[in-house]
């Protein structure tokens, strides 16, 4: 089961597992962030469900660029330890792409750390992503 979470308590039940992937927010961090990215930038976090129990989490908002027109951007997209190569974040990733097409958008979009080797090739070999850019950051 995949389910959109949308209260403050949904959302911090899924803290535990986002923060395997984003590791540097505290619990009050990451739920303030979500809530304001959700008010302001049109953030949708999910959770896929297993047997009742929350295994995976990803976090997405629509856009629109110059460069990619009207797309889905990935922001998050992260299985628990435990539940790693199960399928889920390919359940995931196929959920946002319907989502995507349902809501008329033209493609999905991600970035990912350079050191991920592991999910560049889930990206790549599994999901038939193709490398398009370096993402470029500059801590102000």
């Amino acid at each position: 089961m995949i389910k959109e979470l949308k209260t403050s308590e949904e959302i911090l039940c899924a803290f535990l597992i986002m923060k395997t992937l984003r590791t540097h927010l505290t619990e009050k961090e990451y739920l303030e962030l979500v809530n304001e990215a959700m008010e302001k930038d049109s953030y949708h976090l999910y959770a896929l469900y297993d047997e009742g129990s929350m295994v995976a989490v990803t976090g997405f908002k629509p856009m629109i660029t110059l460069y990619y027109g009207r797309f889905v951007w990935v922001c998050d997209l992260v299985t628990a330890p435990e539940a790693r190569s199960k399928g889920y974040g390919e359940t995931l990733l196929s959920y946002i792409h319907r989502w995507a097409e349902e809501n008329h958008y033209e493609s999905v979009a991600l970035s990912s750390g350079l050191k991920r080797t592991d999910a560049h090739r889930f990206y790549e070999d599994k999901m038939n992503y193709d490398k398009v850019s370096y993402v470029f950051k500059h801590e102000l």
